[in-house]
């Protein structure tokens, strides 16, 4: 398949030093997916704000992604961009805010992330409403789900199409729900809807087990893993750094040390989308090697680092995946 303009354009300017890894990193994941591989994508910081949905959705229809990791806020956050758009505010000088102005977004509602600031009615409350009833049926009827089953029933059972503000096509979250595709969300209850949730639970209209827990994912995970990494094995695309990424990775030196299964294979690609320095002792900003003296990775693991801003990275990559 011939690649499209903005492939094109990659492929003759990026030829040195971080846009060269770039290339190298989309041409490694292209040829793991050639290889009949499986793909696990990271979500960490913003990057449903930053509306990766308009890249990443098509990704996840293509079959070009077959797992996700994310944290809470990528998880919701898409939710929000889908029917609060309009009322999204962006504060492009965020840089020369003053106390005050902090302060007046915050009595206006607004949350800000960089330079995008949160609807709180239009996004936090819309959702919260549409939640409580799942969460409020699950609880009375003692079922338990983990937490983005909740958000996938609630995108499908259509309750939130009165409000959508953009085209769903560009929300990665409706394109899983319509996949069902396989989603770990480490430290849920860090998160807006977590917060949320953990207020009923303390008001006593729900019981804290209704939603699953993480230690539920790990063997969720646990058990996905073996029965998917035949063949080629699953890759390993990082998107920042924090839980999102720290958590799934630890599933196979998990399986191999501590449940002694030895015939399981290391992650047989990685990338990460770095901006974190290496120099302070953060795993984020580890160079991948560093993994291997962790049983994550294998010597022989293709391994890529791209140090860059990852909202400018990954829907470059994803375009270059895509054949755009």
């Amino acid at each position: 398949m011939s690649k499209g303009p903005i492939s094109q354009f990659i492929e003759k300017h990026y030829l040195h030093f971080n846009s060269a890894a770039l290339v190298d990193a989309a041409k490694g994941y292209e040829e793991h997916l050639l290889d009949n591989g499986k793909m696990m994508i990271t979500l960490a910081g913003a990057m449903s704000t930053a509306e990766l949905g308009k890249s990443l959705a098509e990704m996840i229809r293509q079959d070009k992604v077959h797992i996700i990791s994310c944290t809470g806020a990528n998880l919701e956050e898409d939710i929000m961009n889908l029917v609060a758009h309009n009322s999204y505010k962006r504060v492009p000088n965020y840089r020369d805010l003053s106390p005050q102005e902090e302060w007046d977004l915050l009595e206006n509602h607004y949350n800000r992330v960089t330079d995008t600031c949160i609807p709180e009615e239009e996004a936090f409350r819309r959702l919260q409403q549409h939640l409580f009833d799942i969460w409020n049926n699950a609880d009375s009827k003692g079922e338990r789900y983990f937490p983005h089953e909740f958000m996938y029933q609630m995108i499908n059972s259509g309750v939130l199409k009165q409000y959508y503000e953009i085209d769903p096509a560009d929300s990665w979250m409706v394109a899983a729900a319509e996949k069902n595709l396989p989603i770990v969300v480490p430290g849920w209850e860090d998160s807006t809807m977590g917060n949320i949730f953990s207020s009923y639970c303390i008001k006593g209209d729900f019981k804290p087990s209704t939603m699953k827990s993480g230690i539920e994912y790990m063997m969720w995970l646990a058990d996905w893993y073996p029965k998917n990494c035949a063949g080629k094995g699953i890759g390993f695309f990082q998107i920042g750094g924090g839980i999102a990424g720290d958590f799934p990775i630890c599933v196979v030196p998990m399986l191999y040390q501590d449940m002694e299964m030895h015939d399981v294979p290391f992650w047989s690609y990685f990338c990460q989308i770095s901006d974190s320095t290496t120099s302070y002792g953060s795993y984020s900003g580890a160079v991948p090697n560093e993994k291997i003296t962790w049983g994550k990775l294998d010597i022989t693991t293709p391994k890529f680092i791209v140090e860059s801003d990852a909202t400018i990275v990954a829907p470059l990559m994803f375009a270059y995946i895509l054949g755009w």
